[in-house]
């Protein structure tokens, strides 16, 4: 007897959820151990006098996060609810696209252990170098899934996996959730420079010694073993240079020098009031460090968190380069 085909639920509609249901809906049509009917889950918002659920459900476009590019028909929203937990059968699985980690009692945490715990499911992540608006456009990227249970991580690879949008499965989840993450503040780093019009060989430098500082992180705080490898997947490298070249972290950092705005303030201005992730994770990032005593190990990090929140002046991106651990 055949099992029933797996529902498959996205939760959030930002840009890159909407570029990501995009796949989805498209191949879900094409295999028959998925259920033809994709749910996604929003915060409801008003566009244009209009329920952004009804405009997605109806036009088939999010036309706030992910204008231009038709959704399948088969995608349909639900607003979420303030807790999901307990809704959600033990036997799920699930896959995290979220950039970021989080400060708990004993350091760092990862979102993805954070799902974990709260709806008691095993979780993937999925991370590598994907600006939404040309995984939508579908010009060809590469990505990679991080999967404890390397059964679970080639599940999703057959759910997402297109000819333009490919995937390598690894089962060094923590790291490659981290490289999503840390390659965020070395963007940030790489727009300052920008805005100082620095030139490519100092964005280089930053790049590298930024990549460095993540290697570094990952292997101090992951609990595993650290694959040096993983740093050569898409996750790592490439998903560094892209955000450090096409991002919006570079762009509103370059912006930030430019302007003389605060994050907030160009938050607002450039990003529709969407939260950058850069600064918010040399945050998280910096309270771990400084819990720690490890600051001075990680001067990028530190330049680029006291540049964003605490005044420090923006030009200092560069004594911070000079006198790196790398080059002593």
């Amino acid at each position: 007897m055949a099992s029933a085909p797996l529902k498959v639920c996205i939760v959030g509609s930002g840009n890159w959820g909407s570029a990501v249901a995009k796949i989805i809906g498209n191949n879900v049509k094409k295999h028959q151990k998925f259920s033809p009917l994709v749910k996604m889950w929003v915060f409801e918002e008003t566009v244009n006098g209009r329920k952004l659920t009804d405009i997605i459900n109806n036009d088939h476009e999010n036309v706030k996060y992910l204008p231009g590019h038709k959704l399948p028909e088969n995608v349909f929203i639900h607003r979420i609810c303030d807790e999901i937990t307990g809704q959600v059968p033990k036997r799920a699985l699930g896959i995290t696209l979220i950039k970021g980690i989080d400060e708990g009692p004993d350091g760092l945490r990862l979102i993805s252990d954070i799902i974990r715990e709260k709806m008691g499911i095993d979780i993937s992540v999925l991370m590598g170098a994907n600006i939404a608006n040309e995984v939508a456009a579908e010009k060809f990227c590469e990505t990679t899934i991080g999967s404890k249970v390397l059964e679970n991580g080639l599940l999703f690879k057959e759910l997402l996996q297109t000819p333009n949008f490919r995937i390598t499965v690894v089962d060094d989840a923590d790291t490659v959730e981290l490289c999503g993450a840390l390659k965020n503040i070395v963007a940030v780093g790489a727009g300052f420079c920008d805005g100082l019009h620095c030139g490519d060989n100092t964005k280089a430098a930053v790049i590298r010694l930024g990549l460095m500082e993540m290697i570094s992180f990952a292997r101090i705080f992951c609990k595993g073993q650290v694959s040096t490898a993983t740093f050569l997947e898409s996750c790592g490298v490439a998903d560094l240079i892209t955000t450090c070249y096409g991002g919006r972290n570079r762009r509103v950092a370059e912006a930030f020098v430019k302007t003389g705005k605060t994050i907030e303030e160009l938050e607002q201005d450039m990003l529709n009031g969407q939260k950058l992730q850069g600064p918010q994770t040399s945050a998280e990032v910096h309270r771990i460090l400084q819990q720690k005593g490890l600051l001075d190990k990680f001067p990028l990090f530190t330049a680029v968190y006291q540049i964003c929140y605490e005044g420090r002046p923006v030009q200092e991106m560069l004594s911070c380069l000079q006198s790196h651990p790398e080059h002593i």
